[in-house]
């Protein structure tokens, strides 16, 4: 259980990376700028269930185990709820009404 608990974990690293640093960067580059913008916005709802499901059975498994890694996965699984339903969709309202600038004066805040 404790080789599945660490292979969801490089799972997750995984895609993370690749995501961020590959396909959404594939698709910048290699798309118009207009068409690689819908499609990785219609791609991250995706992208955070899959971190949801992966960091959440990480966590049931390494549970046993270690219980701090357990929480930090947990943690991890549960950030990506609000940013999946609150963030995303106020980056993409913000987006679509051409208020960019109040958008990165927040992301500034943070």
């Amino acid at each position: 259980m404790y080789t599945a608990a660490l292979l969801f974990s490089a799972l997750l690293f995984g895609g993370m990376v690749l995501y961020s640093f590959g396909f959404a960067a594939f698709l910048l580059t290699t798309l118009p700028t207009d068409v690689a913008r819908a499609s990785i916005r219609r791609a991250f709802p995706h992208f955070y269930l899959f971190v949801l499901v992966v960091a959440g059975l990480s966590a049931l498994l390494l549970w046993p185990f270690d219980r701090v890694s357990a929480l930090l996965m947990a943690a991890i699984a549960m950030t990506v709820i609000p940013t999946r339903q609150l963030l995303m969709p106020a980056i993409n309202r913000a987006t679509d009404e051409g208020q960019v600038a109040r958008f990165k004066n927040f992301t500034a805040c943070l």
